[in-house]
């Protein structure tokens, strides 16, 4: 189970969010920065889930347009993609 204090310890976010894809990193960086702390607590349990992915799967479902099975994680991608990173 993930604690209150991981879910706000945002400069481990911020280590985490740096890929082996600099695609990657701009999109999870700007998400964490722009809204990570408005998403509801069950939201923020479910980014810090999805942070544990390899990397190819969470590509494929932030950037390559796959849907994770799970409605929650789905919703949470959807979030992720129509983050801006202008």
């Amino acid at each position: 189970m993930i604690d209150e204090g991981e879910l706000k310890n945002l400069d481990r976010l911020r280590w985490q969010c740096r890929r082996g894809m600099l695609e990657l990193d701009v999109l999870l960086e700007a998400f964490l920065e722009q809204h990570y702390s408005e998403l509801p607590t069950r939201m923020q349990r479910h980014f810090i889930q999805l942070l544990e992915f390899p990397d190819p799967i969470i590509h494929a479902w932030c950037v390559g347009g796959e849907k994770p099975d799970d409605e929650e994680f789905a919703e949470l991608v959807a979030s992720i993609r129509a983050t801006s990173v202008a």
